[in-house]
C-alpha cells in the first residue's frame, strides 16, 4: 500500500462553477499576477522547491476570481520539492522530465487512468485509492479515485479489470498532474478544464515568511499552473503588491545604493505595477506583468549570492513607502524609468509613439544631478565611431536602400537629446530615423541614449551642460539674467536644488513682487538649453560620437536617483522632480 502523502483539505469543496482565471471582475490591485514562465517560455513540467527554514509542505487548490485561494487538498511537511506536469504524455528517467521518450528505460507518465470511484470529499477519494496505490484527483468540481499513468487505453483497461475499476477515463487539455519531484508517481491530478487553472500555496506549517525555489530564485506566495490553449504550462507567481515590489527592487537598482534612492525605484516600481495591472497588459497570458525589463525585473526574493538578492535594507525602502505613488491629477502615473538619461530626460511624444497630452509628466527635464555619479555609473560618458561607408553597409543590412551616403542632419530637441536623423544619398534620394521607431535612431548608430554629439557638433554636452541658446529670465522688465537654460533654487540650509519657473518670484527694491518669466526656448517647465528643431549637418566621413547613458530617455534616471540621495534629497523629491507636476501620496 502507497503511504499518504496527501492530507485532508482545511476548506470545504467548492461545488460552484468557477470563473476563468483571468476574469475581468478581477478588481484587486493589491495582488499582483507575474508570469514567470509563458509564451514560448512555457514549461512541460515546472518544479518547486521548499526554502529551507521558510515554510514546508504544500497546499492544492486553485485561485478564485478575486486571487483568493481555495485549498482541496495539502501535503504532508515532509514533501519539500514536488514537480507539476502537463497531464498528457510526458517521462522520467535519471529525474529529469520530458515530453519525448530518451528511451533507456524511461517511465512514462500517460494519459489514461483506471477511476476507482467519485466523492464529494478528498478523505474519502484518497481513502480508496490508498487501496490500489492510487492518488486523488480533482475533475471539474468532484473528487475521484484514480490509479495508474498509462499511455494507452488498452493498457488502463486490462489494469481496471484487475482492479475492479469503475471506468477508463483520460483528462482533458488542460489538466496536470503532480509529482514528487524525481518520482514518476502521481501525488494528485487537476482538472478544471479552461475556466479553472491549477494553483498551489506554498507551506502547511504555518510559518511567517514563505520562500519556494522555482528556476533558480525564491519567491513568496503563490503559483499558478494554466495550459493556454491546451499548451504547456504557462507559470503565474501570484503575491500581495508590497512583496512583489521587494522582489523588484533588488533587481533594478544595486541593494547597496542610497536608501532614498531605492525608496524611489519603489515609488516607480509601485505605480507602474498598477497601470499594468489596471489596463491588462497581459491580458492573453492571464498575467499582469513578466518578470523581465520588458515589464519590470522581479526575482523575488533573490538568489543566495549577496549581491543579486533582496535584503533588509531593500524591504525596508519597500515598508517606509508601502501604498505610496506618484499621483497626477490623483492617479497613479506611469513611471518609467531607465539607468540613466546623459543629462536629460526627453518628451515622451519624441521618443515613442505616445501623446504629451496623455502623459504631460513625461515632458524631459535637464538633469543636473546624474553626472555627480559618474564614478559609479560605467555610462556617464562613451564613444562611439562610424565611417558613413559603414553606416550604409548598415542600413543595408536592415532593408533600407543600397546607396552611399552624401550627409546627415541630426535634429536636436530642446533638452538636447538627438530625436530625429534624415539620412542623404548621394542619388538624391532619402530616410528619415526616430527613436519612434523600431529599428531607429538609437538602432541605427548603435548608441544606448539620445544624448550626444557627433564630431563636436551638438547642441548641449553629453553631461547635461548648456548651450548658448539657453533661456534668459526677465527681472521686473528692467534687465535679464542669462540662466543658461538651468535655474536653482537656495535652501536655507545652503542646499541646491533645480528650480521650476513657475515657481519662482522676484522682489523688487520697493517691495513688489513679480513671477519671473523665460523670454527664451520653449522647454517643458524644465529650464531649455535648445531652441527646439535645432538641425546638425554632418558631412565628415568618420563621425566620432560622444555621448551619456544608457536607456529610453523617458522618466526618472536610476543613477540621477542615486546621486539625488547622496546630496540629501527624499524619495519623493526624486520622485517629484523627474516626473514634473506629480506629488508621491498614498493612493
Amino acid at each position: 500500500m502507497r503511504k499518504k502523502l496527501l492530507q485532508i483539505a482545511a476548506a470545504a469543496l467548492c461545488l460552484a462553477l468557477c470563473v476563468p482565471s483571468g476574469h475581468a471582475a478581477r478588481q484587486q490591485e493589491s495582488m499582483v499576477r507575474v508570469g514567470l514562465a509563458h509564451g514560448s517560455g512555457a514549461l512541460a513540467a515546472a518544479n518547486l522547491e521548499n526554502n529551507t527554514g521558510y515554510g514546508a509542505g504544500y497546499r492544492f487548490g486553485y485561485f478564485d476570481e478575486d486571487l483568493g485561494f481555495v485549498e482541496l487538498a495539502e501535503t504532508g511537511r515532509r514533501q519539500t520539492a514536488i514537480t507539476v506536469l502537463r497531464a498528457s504524455e510526458m517521462y522520467m528517467k535519471n529525474g529529469q522530465y520530458t515530453a519525448s521518450d530518451p528511451g533507456g528505460g524511461s517511465r512514462a507518465i500517460g494519459c489514461y487512468h483506471v477511476v476507482l470511484g467519485e466523492y464529494r470529499s478528498l478523505e474519502d477519494a484518497q481513502a480508496q485509492a490508498e487501496e490500489y496505490g492510487g492518488f486523488a484527483a480533482w475533475i471539474d468540481g468532484r473528487f475521484q479515485a484514480r490509479e495508474g499513468a498509462y499511455l494507452t487505453q488498452e493498457e488502463a483497461r486490462e489494469a481496471m479489470e484487475r482492479l475492479g475499476g469503475e471506468d477508463v477515463r483520460g483528462t482533458s487539455a488542460y489538466a496536470v498532474n503532480v509529482v514528487e519531484t524525481g518520482s514518476a508517481d502521481i501525488l494528485f491530478q487537476f482538472d478544471g478544464g479552461s475556466g479553472t487553472a491549477f494553483g498551489i500555496m506554498p507551506d502547511v506549517t504555518g510559518a511567517e515568511d514563505v520562500r519556494t525555489w522555482f528556476k533558480g530564485y525564491k519567491y513568496r506566495g503563490g503559483f499558478r499552473y494554466e495550459r493556454l490553449g491546451g499548451g504547456d504550462l504557462t507559470v503565474v507567481n501570484i503575491l500581495e503588491m508590497e512583496e512583489y515590489i521587494k522582489g523588484v527592487i533588488p533587481y533594478e537598482m544595486s541593494n547597496d545604493w542610497p536608501l532614498e534612492a531605492l525608496k524611489a525605484q519603489a515609488v516607480c516600481a509601485r505605480s507602474y505595477a498598477w497601470n499594468k495591472i489596471t489596463s491588462q497588459g497581459h491580458r492573453s497570458g492571464n498575467f499582469d506583468l513578466c518578470a523581465t525589463e520588458d515589464c519590470q525585473v522581479y526575482h523575488g526574493v533573490g538568489t543566495d549570492k549577496s549581491n543579486y538578492q533582496a535584503t533588509s535594507r531593500t524591504d525596508r525602502a519597500v515598508e517606509e513607502t508601502a501604498g505610496m505613488y506618484a499621483l497626477y491629477q490623483g492617479q497613479p502615473i506611469e513611471a518609467f524609468y531607465a539607468s540613466s538619461h546623459g543629462g536629460a530626460s526627453e518628451r515622451v511624444d519624441n521618443v515613442w509613439n505616445s501623446s504629451l497630452a496623455k502623459y504631460p509628466y513625461l515632458c524631459g527635464v535637464i538633469d543636473p544631478y546624474e553626472q555627480n555619479a559618474a564614478s559609479v555609473n560605467s555610462y556617464s560618458s562613451w564613444t562611439k565611431t562610424w565611417t558613413m561607408e559603414e553606416l550604409a553597409r548598415r542600413l543595408q543590412d536592415n532593408n533600407f536602400p543600397a546607396a552611399s551616403i552624401s550627409s546627415l542632419e541630426v535634429t536636436y530637441s530642446e533638452l538636447g537629446n538627438a530625436i530625429q536623423v534624415k539620412i542623404n544619398y548621394t542619388n538624391g534620394k532619402s530616410n528619415t530615423l526616430t527613436p519612434k521607431m523600431l529599428w531607429g535612431l538609437r538602432s541605427f548608430f548603435n548608441v544606448s541614449s539620445l544624448h550626444f554629439t557627433i564630431n563636436g557638433q551638438g547642441t548641449g554636452s553629453a553631461s547635461g551642460g548648456s548651450s548658448s541658446a539657453g533661456a534668459e529670465i526677465r527681472v521686473n522688465e528692467s534687465g535679464t539674467l542669462d540662466t543658461g537654460g538651468q535655474v536653482y533654487a537656495i535652501s536655507g540650509t545652503g542646499r541646491t536644488a533645480w528650480a521650476d519657473l513657475e515657481d519662482l518670484y522676484t522682489i523688487s527694491g520697493t517691495g513688489s513682487v513679480d513671477a519671473l518669466e523665460a523670454s527664451g526656448g520653449s522647454g517643458s517647465g524644465s529650464g531649455s538649453t535648445t531652441p527646439a528643431g535645432t538641425v546638425v549637418t554632418i558631412t565628415d566621413r568618420t563621425l566620432v560620437l560622444q555621448g551619456a547613458g544608457n536607456g529610453h530617455q523617458i522618466g526618472m534616471s536610476q543613477y540621477g536617483a542615486y546621486a539625488m540621495a547622496e546630496e540629501g534629497f527624499s524619495y519623493d523629491e526624486i520622485v517629484e522632480f523627474y516626473f514634473p507636476g506629480t506629488q508621491v501620496r498614498e493612493y
